[in-house]
Formats: structure tokens, sequence, C-alpha cells
């Protein structure tokens, strides 16, 4: 297996064998975010997957799995007190489950608008807060706009993710109070 690899982004690793797949996907050929939400809960159960995964007390590690109907999808590995930062998957919907540890979810319950914007005032009541401890997960859909992060001061989470269509990009975001601004935008040949 290849040294973990460590970023904000995922990047592009060796493949492990395939985790557990689903069945046909729609006649349109792209899984749903609740059928991608079932892939992400039997591979996360997978406990030789979960443990094959290399940690780093430094940062973030994953590997690269073959998600179901074409889907990108990655076993992701957290550090005590890492995180994502504010960010969302643009067009694609996604999935994850926690398979070890516990992790912490904010999001906002809120549409934002897709471009032409810098920065946004959130009104009052948009945040959302999840604990999803081991074996729990969450789908999402369309410009999801969230933060993960593992909130332990000891213990490494793992969890795995699945998005269709493959992530086009992820826009980062800062966050001041109410005040929302779109800080980057990272496309796949940024994470190579």
């Amino acid at each position: 297996m290849s040294a973990p690899v460590r970023s904000n982004a995922p990047a592009a690793v060796p493949a492990h064998p395939a985790p557990p797949t689903l069945p046909a996907a729609p006649a349109s050929g792209a899984p749903t975010a609740a059928e991608l939400l079932e892939f992400v809960r039997r591979t996360a159960a997978d406990t030789a997957l979960v443990a094959s995964l290399p940690l780093d007390p430094e940062g973030r590690t994953w590997i690269r799995l073959d998600g179901p109907g074409g889907s990108e999808a990655w076993l992701i590995g957290w550090p005590p007190g890492t995180g994502t930062g504010w960010h969302d998957h643009a067009d694609s919907v996604g999935a994850f489950t926690t398979a070890s540890g516990e992790l912490k979810e904010y999001s906002l319950a809120a549409r934002i608008p897709t471009d032409g914007w810098k920065t946004l005032e959130l009104t009052e009541g948009v945040d959302r807060t999840r604990t999803l401890p081991t074996g729990k997960g969450r789908a999402f859909g369309h410009h999801h706009v969230h933060e993960v992060l593992n909130e332990s001061t000891t213990e490494h989470a793992v969890s795995v993710h699945a998005y269709y269509p493959p992530l086009p990009r992820i826009r980062r975001y800062s966050r001041s109070g109410q005040v929302l601004r779109l800080e980057q935008v990272e496309r796949p040949e940024d994470w190579n």
C-alpha cells in the first residue's frame, strides 16, 4: 500500500479493492443520495477495509474507493482536532457515514446561490448541527454547505464518503458570525 496522503482535499491514490457494491442504479445510471448512503453504510461496516487505512497523527489520510454507478468514494481518516472547513460539493449529491470514532457536522439549512456572489449574510436559524457516532451517517443534496470535524482531543475517526457525479469542484468558504464568504473554488486538476 502506498504512503498515506495528507491534505484538505481528495487526492488521487491507488484504488483499494472494491468495497461492496449497490444493486444496479436507476435507468438514468445515476445513483441517488439514498443509494449513496446505503453504500457508505455498508462500506463503513467492512472492518477489514476500515482497519486498512493508515492513520497519521498530523493530518487526514484517505484511500479512493470504487463507488457505485460511477460515483466517487473515499475512506478518510481524521486525526483528533481536524476538519474540513466550510465547503460544498457543487453539483454533486453525496453521503457519508462514520466508520469509527465520532464526527460532527455543522451545516446550513439554506439554499446558497450557485454563482455570482462573494459574500452572503445568513439569516438567523439556518445553522444545523449533527453528531455522527460510529455507524451513523447522512445523505445530502446539491450545493450542501457544511463543515465536518473530529472534535475529539484523543481519538482518530474514520469515515466513508461518496459523491455523484464525481466532484466537479469544491467551493471553500470562510465564516464570521452570520457572514459566509466564498474564498476559493477547487477543481479536480487542483488536487493532483
